[in-house]
């Protein structure tokens, strides 16, 4: 249901090109979360979740403009993908990976303990990718499109 542009040749700014990297913004709010003020946090939050916003109205929009279109369909599963794989899971996983570093070097000093948290976090996030990609794949193509977005016909 959603529109792929590797067939057309079509380059996909959202996918291809440096503005993905958007889409992690909150994984290194969350790698930083030890050193900044919360609102930091949230704000790299917002930033995750408006590139989700801006891909899934992007993937609507080249939807409506077919024949056979189903903008609202597109919305939905981009919606769905994108809020899991880019924002909620990878969001979570960072911040257990940093909170279960803390624990483990707690008998250090502030700031080394500070350093090895963040760093810590940083490092996990070009691992968690794929697998965590990979895994929204099989949820998306095993329960969420069969089940839910069946019903979801424009």
């Amino acid at each position: 249901a959603v529109v792929s542009t590797q067939s057309t040749g079509e380059v996909d700014i959202y996918r291809d090109t440096p503005i993905r990297y958007l889409g992690y913004a909150n994984e290194v709010g969350e790698a930083f979360r030890n050193l900044v003020h919360r609102n930091v946090v949230r704000f790299s939050y917002v930033v995750s979740a408006s590139y989700v916003l801006a891909d899934a109205a992007s993937k609507a929009r080249l939807q409506a403009k077919q024949e056979d279109g189903k903008p609202v369909r597109t919305f939905t599963d981009v919606l769905i993908w994108q809020g899991l794989a880019s924002v909620a899971i990878p969001g979570f996983t960072i911040n257990r990976v940093c909170w279960g570093v803390g624990k483990l070097v707690n008998n250090l000093t502030p700031a080394t303990k500070s350093a090895i948290v963040t760093g810590s976090g940083l490092l996990a996030i070009p691992f968690i990718i794929k697998p965590i990609d990979r895994g929204v794949d099989v949820l998306m193509d095993e329960a969420v499109r069969p089940y839910a977005l069946k019903h979801v016909s424009f």
